[in-house]
């Protein structure tokens, strides 16, 4: 925006008071330029909040992000921390402790309805606790929930209503977790938006919080979702995402394997089992994307000569824009029960007690670990 049409221009939405700008339109403050005609001058977020009752969302680094939340704590505040099960330790806000004090914590995971339905719910929740006790965070509620198929939503708009009291209630979450779903249900459940946000003004504390008020003077506070540069989603090219990010129930695929034998994920991935008694591996990653076997031997070369093409996604042209691939090893102990997790790609269960050496091919910097079984 040149700085003769900012003189004549609002500069601020009318809406969430942030700064508005003409550039970026996946940046907070975006306005198409034929909006500024419009009565009142509001971004493109609020508007679509106005008009389809639509969040959609803004992200942020990490720093950013706890410096957002950096003042929550003193604040009497119930903060929703929704968290992908597909991906949990890779869209869990670790440290959210420090910054929530002792506000409430309800833990919304979403994409329940990719496990299979036979899953028993009861250890799933147990699982999850335990995982975030291993991280230092205190919940007052886990729900399980599917924005996609609105299932747990009226357990969770329950849970508010519990713990909400006389509070400000803060949504927080990394990027495609399902914020936006489940910041629309809050609207259309607790607030008379349409109204409000076109008579009054409320400025986003800090550069991209937007403050959504409710029915009884308190707000629901958006904060922009966080970009963790560790999962897949963050990592693949847009047109990608759908390979790799399911959006059906999980078809788990078993393979026995000898030593020394290979998996590949599209070209995204690769197992290694490296030693060890022949044993099952279950995979569960997003049924698009093709699992491809070959000995250990030959990986290497095979993906020289068809990676792009055979191993695919992605696609050729932009394989180069990947990082390299680094390898993590990993021995895995007799009766252990573990996944080797891979953020944003899914996991593999090893099914054996004998234990097992494997190893795993991934672009650097995507995060691997080894967890207690989810399944």
């Amino acid at each position: 925006m040149n700085q003769h049409s900012e003189t004549q221009r609002p500069v601020k939405c009318s809406g969430c008071g942030i700064k508005l700008q003409t550039e970026d339109r996946e940046l907070p403050g975006f306005i198409p330029e034929s909006a500024f005609n419009r009565e009142p001058v509001i971004c493109q977020r609020c508007f679509r909040i106005k008009n389809y009752n639509e969040a959609s969302s803004v992200s942020v680094d990490q720093d950013e992000f706890l410096h957002l939340l950096s003042g929550v704590g003193e604040k009497n505040a119930l903060v929703i921390h929704i968290v992908d099960l597909f991906d949990f330790e890779g869209s869990l806000i670790s440290g959210l402790q420090r910054f929530v004090g002792n506000n409430p914590v309800i833990l919304a995971v979403n994409k329940s309805d990719l496990l299979p339905k036979v899953t028993n719910w009861n250890k799933v929740r147990n699982w999850v606790q335990q995982r975030c006790k291993e991280h230092g965070l205190r919940t007052a509620e886990i729900v399980l929930c599917s924005a996609k198929r609105n299932q747990g939503f009226d357990r969770l708009l329950e849970s508010v209503s519990e713990l909400r009291g006389q509070r400000d209630v803060y949504v927080v979450g990394a990027t495609n977790v399902g914020k936006s779903t489940l910041i629309n249900r809050l609207i259309s459940d607790y607030s008379d938006l349409d109204q409000e946000l076109t008579t009054s003004r409320y400025p986003g504390t800090t550069l991209d919080t937007v403050k959504i008020p409710l029915d009884d003077g308190h707000y629901i506070i958006d904060t922009p979702g966080i970009v963790y540069p560790w999962r897949y989603s963050e990592l693949v090219h847009r047109r990608d995402l759908d390979a790799v990010m399911p959006v059906n129930p999980l078809k788990p695929a078993v393979y026995q394997l000898n030593a020394g034998q290979s998996l590949f994920f599209g070209g995204l991935g690769r197992f290694d089992f490296v030693q060890g008694e022949r044993q099952s591996f279950t995979c569960f990653i997003s049924g698009t994307l093709n699992i491809h076997r070959t000995k250990l031997e030959r990986a290497d070369e095979l993906y020289a000569n068809h990676r792009g093409v055979m191993l695919s996604p992605p696609a050729a042209d932009i394989m180069d824009e990947l990082p390299q691939w680094q390898r993590h090893e990993f021995r895995i102990g007799r009766n252990s029960l573990s996944d080797l997790y891979i953020s944003g790609l899914g996991w593999i269960k090893i099914n054996g007690t004998e234990g097992a050496v494997v190893a795993v091919h991934v672009p650097r910097g995507v995060k691997v670990l080894t967890r207690p079984s989810l399944i």
